[in-house]
């Protein structure tokens, strides 16, 4: 009997996120979309006004900053009923009028920064201590400082601002190719059973133990892409063409470079990542050594990089998830798992289960004034726990954020974002290997690791060096066709794979295809590794219970946007100024694939 994907109507409320405590329907929504459009004009009353006194300015960032509150809260609303079902057609629409009204927002509030500049920062500076309310600007405005070489005159602003709606339509096209119109035929075992492949169901069918049903999973995902390959190519040139634009148009020597400086990321943390990825490669050769004996699959395939170890695959259901996760960050005191549990709970953060359109993945998002939801498809299987691991620390980021910092300081960016996500993974993963003796289970910990690190230490770098590419090849005026594209990142996972692994070039290659949001944002998918090695130095510091470490990490929780992200992690205890944290991230990597090695050779003897 086949293995369906229901319906979104039909998942049961309990097990979907609170959206309606943002609205508490579309009517509602519509209220509030016409009531800031026509709130919009008010902005425009203080363009040229900004230099006339400090009480002005604080007027000025007192009505921004509730008109994007409420943008957020309608934003928000849109996108979450548009990704648990793309294929509907009325949150499209939804989602698309909200960005609309996000681009015109962006447009009519572009004065402000070239205004501010103009006014020079010895002033701003002094106003600081002449208008209370701006007092607590003062690292939004060395931030802008350092920014503003490359902040235009106003009228240059709001055209860059005025793009942002109609770039996003490569990104969305991706999109909705992969989530809504792409049609895979099914994966199926050995005798002929079939199994859906949908976003949020390919994960579990590349762990299933059933070669076969990895085999077909992996051939006829990667061939749905591969179908559409010159779509999906012009759509990512596109993206990369929209970048290279932007970092020109405000002057910047790269797309690297404005991607970095924007985030106020020194360059050197890129290099940095990179060269200690390539450095490390043989680690990864060998656990591919060891998979290959382990699974008596001689030659070892692509599809076969996440088959499970062990026999013994723990069923893990979304409750027993909930306890282990809690137990596990338990080192963070009563009030982090106490949130934690009741918003994973009571409160309905989480969108738990696949349904037929849901968006691939999994992610936290939320903005002030609202809880921190996650979305995720949720497989019963210790993959699925990490991933929640990994999305509560984002959320329960963005809750001390939001409990601590204002809202000039509530964003705090993917770089910092990803310390906290990786970090619970971390802490949970500690919890399960120290309380659970079982050699099978213990496998099966070590294997659901090693993928978050196949993911995070091997997929996203590569990414980045394939992203690095792409935008040099397009600033060198070069083409990027669909062959070129999975060549070229053919070339880097072989790189990567050693010679342990048989590389089906075009299957391996369209991967790309495959991360229609991450290869849209400019430079993205590196802080995924930066993040990784982050968090488990941090986690390291508070397993092996050094002074200060809870403290610390608590600190950096809080600490949202409120100072350069460098500075937050050093004062939390690490510095990505060095490799350092990449090289003892995967010394964590090594220990855990000495482990496999002595598990899997005694368990055959």
């Amino acid at each position: 009997m086949p293995q369906t994907v229901p319906l979104r109507q039909d998942i049961p409320r309990e097990h979907t996120w609170n959206v309606e405590s943002i609205f508490p329907t579309d009517a509602a929504w519509e209220d509030e979309l016409r009531a800031l459009g026509e709130q919009l004009p008010t902005l425009a009353r203080f363009r040229g006004h900004l230099a006339d006194s400090a009480t002005t300015l604080a007027d000025w960032f007192a009505l921004a900053e509730q008109i994007e509150t409420r943008l957020g809260k309608v934003v928000l609303y849109a996108s979450m009923k548009h990704t648990v079902d793309t294929a509907d057609q009325s949150a499209v629409a939804l989602n698309d009028r909200a960005r609309g009204l996000a681009a015109r927002v962006a447009a009519a509030a572009s004065f402000a920064e070239p205004e501010m500049i103009a006014l020079g920062f010895a002033t701003l500076r002094a106003w600081l201590h002449t208008e209370p309310r701006l007092a607590i600007y003062a690292h939004y405005f060395e931030r802008l400082e350092q920014r503003a070489a490359h902040v235009r005159s106003a009228e240059v602003e709001q055209v860059l601002s005025q793009t942002g709606d109609a770039f996003r339509t490569a990104a969305a096209t991706h999109g909705v190719l992969t989530d809504a119109d792409l049609k895979c035929a099914p994966a199926r075992n050995a005798a002929g059973e079939t199994f859906e492949i949908t976003p949020g169901t390919i994960n579990a069918l590349r762990t299933h133990p059933d070669r076969e049903v990895r085999r077909t999973a992996f051939e006829n995902y990667a061939d749905a892409h591969l179908a559409f390959k010159n779509t999906m190519a012009q759509c990512l040139a596109a993206g990369v063409k929209q970048d290279v634009f932007r970092a020109r148009a405000r002057q910047y020597a790269s797309s690297l470079e404005a991607a970095l400086s924007l985030n106020h990321i020194p360059l050197q943390v890129f290099p940095n990542l990179i060269q200690t990825f390539r450095a490390n490669l043989p680690i990864w050769h060998r656990y591919w050594a060891i998979r290959k004996r382990a699974l008596g699959c001689d030659p070892l395939f692509t599809y076969d990089e996440k088959a499970p170890l062990t026999n013994a695959k723990p069923r893990v259901e979304f409750s027993q998830a909930v306890d282990w996760i809690c137990e596990g960050m338990q080192p963070l005191g009563d009030e982090y798992v106490t949130v934690a549990r009741r918003g994973m709970t009571e409160q309905r953060w989480v969108d738990k289960y696949p349904n037929q359109g849901k968006r691939a993945g999994a992610f936290s998002t939320g903005v002030p004034g609202t809880q921190p939801f996650i979305l995720m498809s949720y497989n019963d299987d210790l993959f699925s726990l990490s991933t929640l691991a990994h999305e509560l620390g984002h959320s329960m980021h963005k809750h001390f954020t939001q409990k601590t910092q204002p809202f000039a300081y509530s964003r705090y960016g993917i770089f910092l974002a990803e310390c906290a996500s990786n970090f619970n993974q971390a802490l949970v993963r500690a919890h399960l290997l120290a309380t659970f003796a079982d050699p099978e289970f213990q496998i099966a910990v070590i294997e659901e690791a090693m993928a978050n690190f196949h993911r995070y230490f091997f997929i996203m770098p590569t990414l980045a060096r394939f992203e690095l590419e792409i935008h040099e090849r397009v600033e060198r005026g070069q083409a990027l066709t669909a062959q070129t594209l999975i060549d070229l990142l053919a070339d880097l996972f072989s790189e990567g794979y050693g010679g342990e692994v048989v590389v089906d070039r075009a299957r391996v290659g369209i991967t790309w295809a495959q991360f229609a949001t991450h290869l849209y944002s400019n430079f993205y998918v590196y802080q995924y590794a930066t993040g990784i090695s982050a968090a488990h130095a941090l986690a390291q510091n508070i397993l092996e219970s050094k002074p200060h470490a809870v403290e610390n990490y608590l600190g950096f929780l809080s600490a949202g946007g409120s100072d350069f992200p460098l500075a937050i992690l050093q004062r939390a205890g690490v510095d990505l100024t060095t490799p350092a944290p990449v090289e003892t991230t995967f010394g964590v990597m090594a220990r855990y694939v000495d482990r496999l090695e002595e598990l899997t050779r005694a368990r055959k003897k």
